[in-house]
């Protein structure tokens, strides 16, 4: 793998910065899984873009009279998010993938080191798939709170979004009384006879 030049992400020549990795789907991935680190490719990409566009809201927004912090926090996001979100999120999986590939093809060459590279291959696939659960667990429980398109919809609609719950109403949601109720005086038989 050593020896190539990096060249993601791509810069135009006139920044004096160069490209930080080298990424190769056809080179560096198996064939069969190709489709597949390609799709997550996009979906960062998507992510990236989503982060774009969310800095051109927020600038809309300010411009409109909302506040500026959140286009400042946009464009904190936009700057920090995309470059950590491909380190952190989408390399792993790369890594995975090209990992298990560098692994097997070395074992023609020495068994002893293919395994010990066969580690990280398994490490960087249990770090994608861990993420995948956690995001899966994440948008369950958001499913599981009541969350729904509709719901968010209806709470846009009707700008229950911007009111939030007072503190008497949150105190009333967690509180209550903790033992059941009894008459303030128990009624004992009569006589000292049998209970009923």
């Amino acid at each position: 793998m050593s020896g190539k030049e990096n060249n993601f992400p791509p810069l135009p020549k006139f920044i004096p910065l160069k490209p930080c990795f080298y990424q190769n789907f056809s080179d560096e991935i198996p064939i069969e899984h190709q489709l597949l680190v390609k799709r997550i490719f996009r979906l960062w990409l998507f992510y990236c873009a989503t982060l774009g566009v969310n800095l051109i809201a927020c600038l809309a927004w300010w411009i409109g009279g909302g506040s500026g912090a959140n286009f400042g926090l946009a464009l904190v996001w936009l700057l920090l998010f995309s470059p950590c979100s491909y380190v952190c999120w989408f390399r792993p999986a790369y890594k995975a993938f090209r990992g298990w590939l560098a692994a097997i093809g070395f074992f023609q060459t020495n068994v002893g080191a293919a395994v010990v590279m066969l580690l990280p291959a398994i490490m960087f696939s249990m770090s994608a798939a861990l993420m995948a659960v956690v995001i899966m667990k994440v948008h369950r429980i958001y499913r599981g709170a009541g969350g729904s398109f509709q719901k968010a919809q209806t709470e846009w609609s009707t700008g229950a979004w911007r009111n939030p719950p007072s503190r008497e109403a949150q105190y009333n949601n967690f509180s209550g009384n903790s033992l059941p109720e009894y008459p303030t005086v128990p009624s004992y038989p009569a006589g000292g006879g049998q209970w009923p």
